[in-house]
Protein backbone atom coordinates (compact mmCIF):
# COMPACT_ATOMS: atom_id res chain seq x y z
CA UNK A 1 0.00 0.00 0.00
CA UNK A 2 1.56 3.48 -0.61
CA UNK A 3 2.10 6.20 1.41
CA UNK A 4 -1.02 8.57 0.92
CA UNK A 5 1.16 11.38 1.44
CA UNK A 6 3.71 12.98 -1.30
CA UNK A 7 7.52 13.06 -0.48
CA UNK A 8 7.57 16.81 0.14
CA UNK A 9 4.33 16.49 2.28
CA UNK A 10 5.24 13.30 4.42
CA UNK A 11 8.90 14.58 5.18
CA UNK A 12 6.64 18.29 6.17
CA UNK A 13 4.86 15.86 8.80
CA UNK A 14 7.73 14.27 9.92
CA UNK A 15 9.80 17.13 10.72
CA UNK A 16 7.19 18.66 12.86
CA UNK A 17 7.56 15.49 15.38
CA UNK A 18 9.70 16.73 18.08
CA UNK A 19 12.70 15.34 19.03
CA UNK A 20 14.36 17.55 22.13
CA UNK A 21 12.47 19.03 24.76
CA UNK A 22 9.49 17.17 24.39
CA UNK A 23 6.60 17.01 26.90
CA UNK A 24 7.82 13.31 28.12
CA UNK A 25 11.69 14.72 28.65
CA UNK A 26 10.05 17.93 30.76
CA UNK A 27 8.30 16.45 33.49
CA UNK A 28 10.79 13.27 33.97
CA UNK A 29 13.11 16.55 34.38
CA UNK A 30 10.36 18.08 36.66
CA UNK A 31 10.43 14.78 38.82
CA UNK A 32 13.96 14.64 38.78
CA UNK A 33 14.37 18.01 39.97
CA UNK A 34 11.58 17.43 42.42
CA UNK A 35 13.40 14.72 44.16
CA UNK A 36 16.98 16.14 44.42
CA UNK A 37 18.25 14.64 41.65
CA UNK A 38 19.82 17.56 39.86
CA UNK A 39 22.64 18.91 38.36
CA UNK A 40 22.05 17.19 34.91
CA UNK A 41 23.01 18.50 31.46
CA UNK A 42 20.10 17.77 28.25
CA UNK A 43 21.55 17.16 25.38
CA UNK A 44 24.86 16.86 26.11
CA UNK A 45 27.02 15.65 23.36
CA UNK A 46 27.41 12.01 23.61
CA UNK A 47 26.57 8.93 21.93
CA UNK A 48 23.12 8.26 21.19
CA UNK A 49 22.54 11.82 22.38
CA UNK A 50 20.98 11.12 25.68
CA UNK A 51 18.15 12.89 27.05
CA UNK A 52 19.72 13.50 30.38
CA UNK A 53 23.15 13.46 31.42
CA UNK A 54 24.39 13.94 35.35
CA UNK A 55 28.20 14.26 33.80
CA UNK A 56 29.61 14.41 37.44
CA UNK A 57 28.61 11.09 38.30
CA UNK A 58 29.06 9.17 34.96
CA UNK A 59 24.95 8.44 34.39
CA UNK A 60 23.26 8.68 30.77
CA UNK A 61 19.12 8.59 30.62
CA UNK A 62 17.70 7.59 27.67
CA UNK A 63 13.85 8.38 27.42
CA UNK A 64 12.41 6.05 24.39
CA UNK A 65 8.93 5.73 22.67
CA UNK A 66 7.77 2.44 21.95
CA UNK A 67 7.27 2.37 18.36
CA UNK A 68 10.10 4.49 17.94
CA UNK A 69 12.38 2.32 19.59
CA UNK A 70 10.41 -1.00 19.04
CA UNK A 71 8.95 -2.05 22.57
CA UNK A 72 8.95 -5.60 22.27
CA UNK A 73 7.57 -4.94 18.35
CA UNK A 74 7.96 -8.54 17.35
CA UNK A 75 6.92 -10.52 20.48
CA UNK A 76 3.78 -8.16 20.90
CA UNK A 77 2.82 -8.17 17.10
CA UNK A 78 2.98 -4.90 16.29
CA UNK A 79 5.41 -5.39 13.55
CA UNK A 80 4.76 -2.15 11.31
CA UNK A 81 3.02 -3.36 8.07
CA UNK A 82 5.37 -1.55 5.78
CA UNK A 83 9.47 -3.00 5.76
CA UNK A 84 10.71 0.96 5.02
CA UNK A 85 9.51 1.24 8.96
CA UNK A 86 10.46 -2.03 10.01
CA UNK A 87 13.95 -1.12 8.86
CA UNK A 88 13.82 2.21 10.52
CA UNK A 89 12.65 0.38 14.29
CA UNK A 90 15.56 -2.20 13.30
CA UNK A 91 18.14 0.02 13.11
CA UNK A 92 16.94 2.31 15.99
CA UNK A 93 17.06 -0.65 17.77
CA UNK A 94 20.45 -1.96 16.61
CA UNK A 95 21.62 1.35 17.28
CA UNK A 96 20.68 1.65 20.89
CA UNK A 97 22.50 -1.26 21.69
CA UNK A 98 25.26 -0.34 20.22
CA UNK A 99 25.63 3.17 22.23
CA UNK A 100 24.15 1.69 25.29
CA UNK A 101 27.82 -0.74 24.89
CA UNK A 102 30.00 2.22 23.65
CA UNK A 103 28.71 4.34 26.34
CA UNK A 104 29.13 1.61 29.25
CA UNK A 105 32.91 0.26 27.77
CA UNK A 106 33.65 4.04 28.23
CA UNK A 107 32.52 3.96 32.02
CA UNK A 108 28.77 5.48 31.66
CA UNK A 109 26.25 4.22 33.58
CA UNK A 110 23.21 3.78 30.85
CA UNK A 111 19.37 3.97 31.96
CA UNK A 112 17.02 3.55 29.19
CA UNK A 113 13.45 4.25 30.20
CA UNK A 114 9.77 3.42 28.32
CA UNK A 115 7.40 5.62 27.67
CA UNK A 116 4.81 3.52 28.83
CA UNK A 117 7.07 3.17 31.54
CA UNK A 118 7.51 6.75 32.64
CA UNK A 119 3.44 7.02 32.51
CA UNK A 120 2.70 4.36 34.38
CA UNK A 121 5.01 4.26 37.30
CA UNK A 122 7.15 7.53 37.22
CA UNK A 123 8.64 6.72 40.90
CA UNK A 124 9.64 3.29 39.95
CA UNK A 125 12.15 5.09 37.30
CA UNK A 126 13.21 7.72 39.66
CA UNK A 127 13.77 5.22 42.18
CA UNK A 128 15.24 3.46 39.39
CA UNK A 129 18.03 6.11 38.87
CA UNK A 130 18.76 6.92 42.82
CA UNK A 131 19.84 3.28 42.84
CA UNK A 132 23.00 4.25 40.83
CA UNK A 133 23.19 7.87 42.01
CA UNK A 134 25.59 6.90 44.64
Amino acid sequence: MPDKFDKKTRSSIMSKIRHKNTSLEINFRKLLWKNGLNGYRIHYNLPGKPDIVFVSKKIVIFLDGGFWHGYNWKKLGKIPPKKYWQGKIQKNIDRAKKYNKQLKKDGWKVLRFWEHDIKKNPERCIKKVKSIWC
